[in-house]
């Protein structure tokens, strides 16, 4: 947790006269470009870290320059408890439980009440009401593999229902849409694969480890995609379901129609899966235009029709 990582560098800089780049990487055990990505994010935080080359080199915090509690403004520590206690809801391990009890240490007596009232103004749970259970114990299995390097096998569902067995190196967590994902090198496949944690089963941490490849981010944007595929439809929508609707569509796209009614703007992609969003509104939504997604709606309505029917025994 990068987090965690950044407080105890700036507390070993405090304590040490100089480390060298490679000592920081085996002690946190990540590699040596992470540890300058981190000397220049403490830097970007105001606290001054000097590097020297050559033999006894390292970084150092800047002779003269003084790090005490003062150096965290109340919102500094307010907004850094909230997002370590937001995290812990759903990733636990002993490095979070660590992370905030050094912060913890920053708060000064004085403002413990106030700290504490602004870190619970926004509170952050990613557990499900409801649906599959095995997420939680992926994520802590998946937060050690990250930690220690260590390859992870499983298998793995497409989107059609076909399994593959995987072993995978882990390189990052993604919480994308209020869904969890991990990416990782697949050696089944010979590159990096997005892997959605709900489509994995029989997930194992295994004993051999790897070493860190050049990582590739995976690309989690993709506004310049769909504003080519993506095509606006017309609803017809009840207020009853108004809020579901909303989870897709901005307010701003609705006009009232009637008392019980609205007519919406609708973000839609020509795929099975957006069709699914608009039958799971049931009967109190209804496409009115264009004519083909109609179509489809009706067709798709039609084979339900027919799957739910009396059949002779």
């Amino acid at each position: 947790m990068k987090v965690d990582r950044l407080v105890s560098m700036i507390m070993i800089l405090l304590e040490k006269e100089r480390v060298g780049a490679q000592e920081l990487a085996e002690m946190f055990e990540v590699s040596p470009r992470t540890i300058y990505r981190d000397i220049d994010s403490i830097n970007m935080a105001g606290i001054p870290i000097r590097s020297t080359s050559g033999v006894g080199g390292g970084f150092e915090i800047m002779q003269n320059y003084k790090l005490d509690k003062k150096v965290f403004s109340t919102t500094d520590l307010s907004t850094i408890l909230m997002g370590l206690s937001s995290v812990s809801n759903m990733v636990r391990g002993e490095e979070l439980v660590n992370a905030l009890a050094k912060v913890k240490s920053f708060v000064p007596a004085e403002q413990a009440k106030d700290i504490e009232v602004k870190a619970n103004q926004l509170h952050i749970d990613l557990s499900p009401w409801m649906g599959n259970r095995n997420i939680q114990a992926y994520l802590e299995l998946i937060q050690k593999a990250l930690l220690k390097s260590q390859l992870l096998s499983f298998e793995y569902a497409d989107s059609h229902g076909n399994k593959t067995s995987r072993i995978v190196e882990p390189y990052q967590l993604v919480l994308k849409g209020g869904h969890w994902y991990w990416q990782g090198y697949c050696h089944e496949r010979k590159d990096y694969r997005l892997f959605k944690l709900t489509r994995m089963t029989n997930l194992q941490l295994l004993e051999k480890t790897f070493v860190p490849r050049e990582y590739q981010k995976p690309q989690l944007e993709f506004n310049d995609v769909l504003a080519t595929i993506q095509v606006e439809i017309t609803l017809r929508v009840h207020r009853s379901v108004m809020d579901q609707v909303l989870e897709y569509c901005a307010y701003e796209n609705f006009s009232p129609d009637g008392e019980e009614y609205y007519i919406a703007r609708f973000p839609f992609i020509e795929n099975d899966y957006s069709y699914n969003i608009l039958l799971s509104f049931g009967n109190r939504c209804e496409c009115l235009e264009p004519k083909h997604i109609r179509e489809g709606m009706r067709r798709r309505v039609q084979e339900m029709v027919e799957l739910y029917g009396d059949k002779a025994e």
